[in-house]
């Protein structure tokens, strides 16, 4: 069966597309948010069932149901559970390659935050380092009004 296409070479195209949108972040979300631009300050949610506490909050527990009626403040400082290196540059990141992405578990919270680990070279990270917040001296109420975490040492 011949088609119009016979023996024309598929063609492929690379592109990007910006797709801008905005939401209601939520009361938990607004919160949190507001605590790192006003306060400078990292909120969780303890599970009023459990006792967990999740940074970032959590509306209601994913584990049991609960809703989280306790607000927390958890330290600054933490503990980098793992992490990778961005080393492609797309056009998404913003910061140039090499991107540190870590989770980090603040002391108080039981759940680990994903997030930039900067001000150290990416060989010299590692599983268990000790982290403390570096916050933007521009906040917006974002999850950037953290900029990254830098080591403790």
């Amino acid at each position: 069966m011949n088609t119009l296409f016979d023996g024309v070479e598929p063609m492929v195209y690379e592109s990007g597309i910006s797709v801008p949108y905005n939401w209601w972040a939520g009361d938990t979300a607004s919160r949190f948010f507001a605590g790192l631009r006003d306060e400078r300050k990292i909120w969780g949610t303890r599970c009023a069932s459990c006792g967990t506490v999740r940074v970032p909050p959590r509306k209601a527990c994913p584990i049991c149901f609960h809703s989280h009626s306790d607000w927390v403040e958890v330290s600054g400082q933490g503990v980098v559970m793992t992490f990778t290196v961005a080393r492609r540059q797309l056009a998404a990141m913003k910061q140039s390659v090499p991107v540190i992405f870590g989770l980090i578990r603040l002391d108080g919270a039981d759940t680990s935050i994903l997030h930039y680990i900067g001000d150290v070279f990416p060989e010299a990270v590692r599983i268990g380092m000790r982290v403390k917040a570096k916050f933007s001296e521009t906040r917006k109420g974002e999850i950037r009004d953290i900029a990254y975490f830098m080591p403790c040492e």
